[in-house]
């Protein structure tokens, strides 16, 4: 019996599908990852909050000019700040916190972690208004610190956007929604080993 090819592509189009939609199906049990965070030794990847959709980055290389960016909505504060509170009741220990130059970056750095925080360049949005090289630079940085191992009995805390985490770990990520966290653990030769992404309502339903 003749199989017709077209068949034959249409089920294996199909078959890779399913496969990808079970795969971004699966849920996270956040608190076995919790007792696993409650040893340190794991960078955890944040995606700023939520924001405010009426505004915009007018003056993106101003960073002090908070009145002309993107901020923080007020349910993304709220959500921030209950994160923060959820990782302090699973008793997951934030140590180093380092965020994005732009405002909304570091208020949820700083609401969830419950510190100060280090801003920097290496994981602010670039975009159209950098180069391309410095692009790629800023996704080289993030790779690099993702795969920095945290300080004894600690996790690092990064705060910084979209396009740098899709820069510097691929497609995979290109759904990353606001207030998401990617966890990685360095493997101690200068590779981030991914080990879940965690919706920020996930923290506070696992202390419910």
């Amino acid at each position: 019996m003749k199989v017709n090819a077209q068949w034959i592509s249409r089920i294996f189009v199909f078959l890779a599908l399913a496969s990808s939609a079970t795969a971004h199906a699966q849920t996270v049990d956040v608190k076995a990852l919790a007792e696993r965070l409650k040893q340190g030794g794991y960078v955890i990847v944040f995606r700023h909050g939520a924001t405010n959709r009426d505004q915009a980055d007018t003056d993106p290389l101003n960073y002090d000019n908070t009145a002309k960016q993107r901020l923080l909505s007020e349910g993304g504060k709220a959500l921030a700040t209950q994160v923060g509170a959820s990782l302090k009741a699973l008793q997951v220990p934030i140590g180093k916190v380092h965020t994005s130059k732009f405002n909304r970056a570091v208020e949820t750095g700083r609401l969830i972690g419950g510190t100060e925080v280090a801003s920097t360049l290496d994981i602010t949005e670039g975009g159209l208004v950098v180069t391309p090289i410095e692009n790629d630079r800023r996704a080289e940085a993030l790779r690099k610190m993702a795969a920095t191992p945290p300080e004894q009995g600690k996790n690092t805390l990064l705060v910084t956007h979209k396009p740098n985490i899709i820069d510097a770990f691929g497609k995979d990520w290109f759904e990353v929604k606001e207030g998401e966290a990617s966890i990685f653990q360095p493997d101690g030769a200068g590779k981030a080993v991914p080990i879940a992404r965690v919706q920020a309502i996930e923290w506070i339903k696992a202390v419910k």
